[in-house]
């Protein structure tokens, strides 16, 4: 009996000790419940409200306003350019020289032969005047003074003659230098000094350089006909301008961009639509005073398909998906979360177009939809930022 008195205050020490620690975790087993019962914490926002504008995307390329092949209009030797190769001229610059001796002394036999029919018709005048004092028959015969005045006649034309190539020589040494005819960027050239260059109208004339206009710069794409007839139902009266009354806003993208930020008018819908391919072409017009856009180049431009309409938008992440269909949750005056069936459009500006089954009024969960069961309750946090609406109309792509 002596050796079971250790083993009982052994038992009772350790159930003293254990005491503490059972009844903190009975404490914490009756915290975690109330923990757990709490509504999961969202962040709302109601949609936002732009004015959009449904447009469509198509594909094209740069052409030059005006593109000019430099060609001499007279043949000699080149003796100097004027220009480097690829630099930005302006209209009436000087860009090559043909040697002028030859022409020089062409246009001075062209003046002394003028100068001598000058003096054939000064003669022939004062010949003539002097039979016209005379009496015809008696001292002068009819012959005589006939043909007096018929020398005169031939004086005057061989005049005019001599006028008309004293002008074409005076051309033709003019022709000598090359001058811009348009403004814009001139390529590499293509004869060097010292080469024969074959001038004249005929289509074995030497080309020189081409010249491209850069400011500003068209743009052609084309259009299908059921984009056209649409477009056309939208189009102002103008059906007889060059543009057939379309107006509406044009926006351009470079490949290496990420927005359209260059903004056209459209210039030129063509008259008839091609029959192998059921597309007209048309064509726009941007400024280019940097001449960043070049002739040959592709890029993306935006055409307005219908005048711009008030939208709702939400974030992506705010949308989920059950089978086909989508919803938004939107939180009720009790807080509890319930879901809506949308309709979804086009991406503006990174937020979702809601086309059908929202209003401007609802409560949108935009963070947390995850933590969200529909008919339960949440914890809403009002969210300022995505509830911010603009003015000005955005566009949206089909």
């Amino acid at each position: 009996m002596p050796t079971l008195k250790p083993t009982l205050r052994t038992g009772s020490l350790l159930a003293i000790l254990l005491l503490p620690a059972l009844a903190a975790c009975g404490r914490q087993s009756q915290s975690q419940p109330q923990a757990s019962s709490l509504p999961p914490q969202v962040t709302i926002a109601k949609p936002v409200s732009k004015m959009v504008a449904d447009h469509d995307e198509y594909v094209g390329r740069f052409v030059s306003v005006e593109s000019v092949e430099v060609r001499a209009r007279v043949p000699g030797y080149l003796q100097a350019i004027h220009f480097q190769d690829g630099q930005v001229v302006k209209q009436g610059d000087l860009l090559f020289t043909i040697d002028r001796r030859p022409f020089e002394i062409s246009l001075a036999q062209a003046q002394a032969s003028l100068a001598q029919a000058r003096a054939t018709l000064a003669f022939a005048e004062s010949d003539l005047a002097r039979a016209q004092g005379l009496t015809i028959g008696t001292v002068i015969t009819q012959q005589t003074f006939d043909q007096r005045t018929q020398a005169k006649r031939i004086a005057e034309a061989s005049v005019a003659a001599q006028l008309a190539a004293e002008r074409q020589a005076t051309l033709d040494l003019e022709f000598t230098e090359l001058r811009a005819p348009v403004a814009g960027r001139i390529g590499d050239r293509r004869v060097s000094i010292g080469n024969l260059v074959i001038g004249g109208t005929s289509g074995n004339t030497s080309l020189l350089a081409t010249i491209e206009s850069v400011d500003p710069i068209r743009f052609e794409f084309t259009l299908d006909e059921a984009s056209y007839l649409r477009y056309g139902h939208i189009a102002e009266n103008g059906a007889g301008a060059a543009n057939r009354g379309l107006i509406l806003p044009v926006k351009l993208k470079l490949i290496d961009e990420s927005t359209f930020s260059h903004e056209g008018k459209m210039d030129f819908v063509d008259n008839a639509i091609d029959r192998s391919s059921g597309t007209i072409r048309a064509r726009t017009v941007f400024a280019n005073p940097d001449g960043s856009f070049t002739p040959g180049m592709f890029a993306r431009v935006q055409l307005a398909a219908a005048p711009p309409k008030n939208a709702l938008l939400v974030p992506d992440a705010a949308i989920g998906v059950e089978q086909v269909r989508k919803f938004v949750l939107v939180v009720d005056a009790q807080n509890v979360a319930r879901p809506k069936y949308v309709s979804l459009g086009p991406v503006v500006d990174g937020l979702r177009v809601i086309t059908d089954g929202l209003t401007p009024d609802d409560d949108v969960i935009i963070n947390g939809l995850m933590r969200a069961r529909p008919g339960a309750k949440v914890t809403p946090q009002q969210s300022s930022a995505a509830s911010a609406s603009t003015a000005s109309p955005q566009t949206s792509a089909n």
